[in-house]
């Protein structure tokens, strides 16, 4: 059901790739509520993908940017403007790490690799901010969200030098959101969604198991993608005005968990013990 809450709105997404992307459900979500939007992914991402279809879908066009490169954003948020004048949300769905997809472990980094993480999943951000308030690129009231986990703030086993990435993404949105609210009543926030299984996500060592772990223990279990892109369009609509500087948990309760009921039973069944025990 559609609600109109993005009704005049303009803005860009970042990193849909299939339908499995929670950007390309974002997008989906986004066009039913009545925005209008231009995707943007790597040129070698656009190869790989299907985001051409996707864009047939929302009657859009695709810019290619590569999110670490300044005159990539540049051109794409010149055109952006060109297009629809100021905007109203971005997302910024973005993050990748050789070290993980290479399983290289986190105490033996390959440094290269790990500035890559870095500036891949989270200096990007920062580019994509600075550079949308370097030419004014957006309406008062804007918002402008990135995606992040819950390894920013605990250790989770495989997430590797990702987890890195996500703790300085959630620190450029506090320190750009209060310089971009104050001076031009733009929100920034991140949003902490659960263990996914997009493409990216299901090279996770491990995420098989991490997901059904995070099931139990959640007492509304696992967000779907599709239920993330519903959080994303609150986030972008006015609906949600006042929010910003904020890490946004979207994971069923897991993150304020300890032990659940759950999770415990299928652990004392493990270990073969009677969990009235």
């Amino acid at each position: 059901m559609a609600y109109n809450l993005l009704k005049g709105k303009k803005g860009i997404i970042f990193g849909a790739l299939n339908d499995m992307s929670i950007a390309w459900k974002v997008a989906e979500k986004s066009y039913e509520e009545g925005a209008e939007f231009i995707l943007t992914n790597t040129p070698v991402s656009m190869r790989l993908g299907a985001i051409d279809e996707l864009a047939a879908k929302c009657n859009t066009e695709v810019i290619p940017a590569d999110a670490t490169k300044d005159a990539d954003l540049e051109n794409l948020v010149l055109k952006a403007i060109e297009k629809y004048g100021k905007l109203d949300f971005v997302l910024h769905s973005i993050g990748m790490s050789p070290n993980v997809r290479k399983k290289i472990p986190y105490d033996n980094l390959n440094y290269d690799f790990y500035h890559k993480t870095l500036d891949i999943s989270a200096l990007s951000f920062h580019k994509v901010i600075s550079i949308l308030k370097k030419h004014d690129a957006m309406n008062d009231w804007g918002s402008i969200v990135a995606l992040s986990y819950v390894a920013a703030q605990r250790t989770l086993y495989g997430y590797n030098d990702m987890a890195d990435a996500k703790s300085l993404l959630e620190s450029i949105a506090r320190s750009f959101g209060y310089i971009y609210g104050r001076e031009n009543k733009v929100r920034v926030n991140t949003i902490s969604q659960s263990p996914t299984m997009t493409t990216a996500g299901s090279g996770v060592k491990g995420i098989d198991g991490l997901m059904d772990f995070t099931e139990r223990m959640s007492p509304l279990g696992n967000a779907t993608a599709n239920e993330c892109a519903d959080y994303c369009i609150t986030m972008f609509s006015d609906l949600t005005r006042k929010v910003t500087m904020q890490n946004l948990f979207h994971d069923g309760g897991f993150s304020s968990m300890g032990m659940s009921l759950r999770a415990m039973t299928q652990y004392n069944k493990s270990l073969e013990i009677d969990p009235e025990d």
